[in-house]
Parts: structure tokens; C-alpha cells; sequence
């Protein structure tokens, strides 16, 4: 008996369809480092694309426009490292030799004996807690070491960082040409709509996204720098660069650098712990819940279950830098399928009008 008397041809096209689709997913995959830096390259042609647009026009050309951008940025880096650099690699070479020193203080449980001196302890209160991380050096070692862990994969995967402005070159100069000949593969007049949609949306929130993530990274960097520089905490310079860097990486990052804020305090016997601890806490509050929502706008509409299962996936995917694609991968994905329900919608009754759906259209435009 022939196979489509038994499976009609419209299962048989939904079963080719999900295989293709498994398939497509089963090779984002594999491939997904160099897909991972191809997502920061398109990122990064984000970040520079309106300096790129504003001066293409008095340089007369967008490819000399891109060639004085990457000019500027590199001065711009070049300055940087010259007058900063030193500062923040002799505060890191420092603090790296000392942590044996410090890791040996927290085994023999002599911290504790340190800070309860300059914060007027009793006795029996330094010895019970000696005696507690004595009894809890061996819970503690783990968690360390899959910190080092983490930092040193950052670090492997700094190479990244060299390779994403020579991809973003491609992005800057063939972006308008990638999308048209992506909506040129459509033939239906609904689909190409619902294509067109899609790619402004996800046009929109990742400029918008990138450009706020930019500003945040910022401003955590010159808060804590500031802050950690005008309190008398050591090593200053290296601890605010760092919390401003792990800022890029969702919830995960400000926790890590808040954490190694105050561990460094603490064994350095910084005395004004609780002011440093204080100011952590006030700062989050505001970057989280005054700032950032000013900065992203609309761009990122997330329920927060949403984004910790995309930091989650992507932690397990992709390690750090999954993390940190994790919220625009997700964003990404709620802009697809908001769109397609409104494609769906339009197959099934026609053409909207931009009253049938305001809720999903005005939010489409943010």
C-alpha cells in the first residue's frame, strides 16, 4: 500500500517540517561557539551603527565612515590602556599574588580573629567563629574553585574580543543587502510582511538593547570605582573595572562582583565593611529598579521566569557567554512569536487594521 494513503500530504509536510527543524537546531548547536561570535559581532555593529549613519554622509561613504569609527576607537582604546592600564594590571598582579596569603588566613580562621579586633568582638565571639570556618574550609574550596573555574574560561575566551570588530565590519557595511535578499527568499505577500516585522522589531530591541547594556556596564564602572576610591578600599582601581565588565552578564555578574567587592574588603581588614556593604546593596536597588528600566525602555519585556530560564540554558549551553546572550535570545524569541500570532491572525481573517490587535501592535513598536 503507498505510503501517502496511509499519511496524507499535509502530516507528511508538518513531519519533514520538524525534522528540519530538529535538524537546524541539532547544528545551532554544535556550531554554537562560532554562532556566539557571530551574535557579538552583531552586536557590536549595533553599538557603533548610529556614529556610523551620522557620519557617512559628511565623509561622503558609509565604508569611510566605518574606517574613521574603528579609527577613533582604537585611539580611544589606545588611551585608555596607556593612562589607565597600568593602574588596573598592578592593582590585579597585586591582589593575585596576595590571595594565597588571603586563602591561608581564611582556612587557619585568622580573619575572623582580624576583624573581631577592629570591630571590638569578644573572645568567645572570634573563637566560635574560627572554630566555624575551620569546620567549613572544605565546603567553601569548592565553591572557589569553580569561581576560578569561571574566570579562567572568561579569560580563554578573551580571544573573542579581537575577532568581533573585523565580523562587525561585514555587518556595518552589507546589513541593508542581508536583509533584502532575506525577504526576497519570501514569495507570499503575508510571510514577507510577517518577515519585515520581525527583523524591524528585533532591529529595534537589539540596538536599544546593546546601547543600554553599554550605559549600565558604565556607570557600575564609574560608581564603584568612585565609591571604592573615595572609601579607602585597596585595589580600587581593578575591583571597580571588574564589577563594571560583569555588569554585561545577566543577574549572575553584579552578585559575582558585589561578592568579590566585599570578600577583598574583608581581607584586606578594610574597617568600614558595613558602609562598603551598604552602598553595594543601595546601588543595585537603584541600577536595577530606577536606572535600567529608563535605559531599556520597552526593548526587553520579560517575565522574570522567562529570563532566569534563559540564563539558566544558557549557562548550561554556552557557559558565560550563553549567560549573557540569554536575555536577547529570549527577547528575541518572545518578538517572533508576538508576530506571529498577529501573521496567523491575518491568514485566518485578512489584512489588520491598527486597531484589531493595539495591545500587541503598540508594544511591537517600542
Amino acid at each position: 500500500m503507498p505510503v501517502l494513503s496511509i499519511v496524507d500530504a499535509r502530516t507528511l509536510r508538518v513531519i519533514i517540517t520538524i525534522l528540519l527543524v530538529a535538524l537546524g537546531l541539532g547544528f545551532l548547536y554544535v556550531a554554537r561557539q562560532t554562532l556566539i561570535l557571530f551574535l557579538f559581532a552583531i552586536f557590536f555593529a549595533y553599538l557603533i551603527n548610529p556614529a556610523v549613519e551620522r557620519l557617512q554622509k559628511p565623509v561622503r561613504g558609509r565604508g569611510r565612515a566605518i574606517a574613521l569609527i574603528y579609527l577613533l576607537l582604537l585611539l580611544g582604546v589606545t588611551l585608555v590602556v596607556f593612562f589607565v592600564g597600568p593602574k588596573i594590571t598592578r592593582q590585579a598582579a597585586e591582589l593575585g599574588n596576595k590571595m594565597p596569603e588571603f586563602t591561608e588566613k581564611v582556612r587557619s580562621g585568622q580573619i575572623a580573629v582580624d576583624i573581631g579586633q577592629k570591630r571590638g568582638w569578644s573572645a568567645a565571639t572570634q573563637v566560635r567563629i574560627q572554630e566555624f570556618l575551620k569546620a567549613h574550609i572544605n565546603d567553601l574550596v569548592p565553591v572557589a574553585q569553580a569561581i576560578g573555574v569561571r574566570v579562567a574560561e572568561m579569560a580563554k575566551e578573551i580571544w573573542i574580543l579581537f575577532l568581533v570588530p573585523i565580523l562587525a565590519v561585514f555587518f556595518l557595511r552589507d546589513a541593508a543587502a542581508f536583509n533584502e535578499v532575506l525577504v526576497s527568499l519570501v514569495q507570499s505577500r503575508t510571510q514577507r510582511e510577517f518577515l519585515q516585522d520581525v527583523l524591524r522589531d528585533l532591529n529595534q530591541m537589539l540596538a536599544q538593547f546593546i546601547r543600554a547594556q553599554l550605559t549600565l556596564a558604565g556607570l557600575s564602572l564609574v560608581a564603584y570605582t568612585a565609591f571604592l576610591a573615595v572609601a579607602g578600599v585597596k585595589y580600587a582601581a581593578a575591583l571597580g573595572t571588574a564589577g563594571g565588565v560583569l555588569e554585561f552578564v545577566p543577574v549572575v555578574g553584579p552578585l559575582v562582583a558585589g561578592l568579590a567587592m566585599m570578600a577583598v574588603a574583608l581581607l584586606v581588614g578594610y574597617p568600614y565593611w558595613p558602609l562598603l556593604l551598604l552602598f553595594l546593596i543601595t546601588w543595585r536597588l537603584i541600577q536595577d529598579y530606577v536606572i535600567a528600566p529608563r535605559v531599556m525602555g520597552g526593548s526587553v519585556e520579560l517575565h522574570p521566569l522567562a529570563a532566569l530560564f534563559g540564563i539558566l540554558a544558557g549557562g548550561e549551553i554556552a557557559g558565560v557567554l550563553g549567560v549573557y546572550l540569554s536575555i536577547p535570545v529570549m527577547a528575541s524569541l518572545r518578538i517572533v512569536w508576538r508576530r506571529w500570532r498577529i501573521y496567523a491572525e491575518k491568514r485566518k481573517f485578512g489584512p489588520l487594521n491598527e486597531y484589531s490587535f493595539p495591545h500587541e501592535l503598540g508594544r511591537g513598536r517600542t
